[in-house]
């Protein structure tokens, strides 16, 4: 794997160079990072997943990124697709996160405002956070409070503002989306990405797979974000942009 931009570097490892980027969490949220996948014509799925949009390239960064992140975001669909469950890393990130003071692996945290889970579920080994809303179905919630970490925010619909900021006052400073598009959407349009990891695969995929972002509406202005970084492996280009820039107030 090679830098290609902002300058060139030949065979950079992708756990180092992720584990020294910046990301310094806002006084009353985390660093948001959101880490997607999609193919050059836009798709982030083929067949309802997106394993086969990304190479050996992108599952180093995914990786990588799960390395510096304190808790991991994820939509209730994306979990179910991606047959979620407990986070492991390899040994040498496990390492370096020890000896930094920080747990072993993220923690993992799911959306869902309808708390339609099957409790039997791999997701449910790993001890989730689930995040819903006060909207959600009382006895579902009743139910769910009894062997999960809930945490329920105000309104008929999942407030992610609301989440974020009970999020950093448990300590979770970095926070790393994996989607899927619909909770990409929701971050975008409040002001609470900070950080866009993309992998865009050489392939064509056709078919009407949504972008990384879904479910809002257009920006008007769009959002400006900067390049920060370019890899590529195989073929695969593997960006970082920056969306935080001085002044801004966080999504507080």
């Amino acid at each position: 794997m090679d830098q290609i931009y902002p300058r060139f570097v030949g065979d950079v490892d992708p756990e180092v160079l992720y584990a020294e980027d910046q990301r310094e969490a806002w006084p009353h949220r985390p660093w948001v990072v959101a880490n997607m996948v999609s193919s050059v014509d836009g798709a982030t799925a083929v067949g309802g997943r997106s394993s086969s949009l990304g190479g050996p390239g992108d599952l180093a960064v995914f990786r990588a990124l799960r390395g510096v992140a304190d808790l991991i975001l994820v939509g209730a669909g994306t979990a179910r697709a991606e047959d979620y469950g407990p986070v492991r890393l390899p040994s040498t990130i496990v390492e370096r996160r020890v000896t930094r003071g920080r747990a072993p692996v993220p923690r993992l945290a799911v959306v869902s405002g309808s708390l339609d889970f099957d409790l039997g579920a791999r997701l449910f080994t790993a001890d989730p956070i689930v995040i819903t809303a006060e909207g959600a179905d009382e006895n579902r919630r009743r139910e769910l409070e009894a062997v999960v970490d809930l945490v329920v925010t105000p309104g008929e619909r999942v407030d992610l503002a609301f989440a974020l900021a009970t999020l950093r006052r448990r300590g979770f400073d970095v926070v790393l989306t994996e989607g899927g598009p619909g909770i990409n959407g929701q971050l975008a349009a409040r002001g609470l990405l900070d950080e866009l990891c993309l992998t865009i695969g050489p392939l064509l995929a056709g078919g009407d797979s949504r972008r990384i972002l879904a479910g809002v509406e257009a920006f008007d202005p769009p959002i400006p974000m900067r390049l920060d970084r370019v890899l590529v492996a195989d073929g695969e280009l593997l960006c970082r942009y920056l969306t935080r820039r001085d002044g801004a107030d966080g999504g507080r």
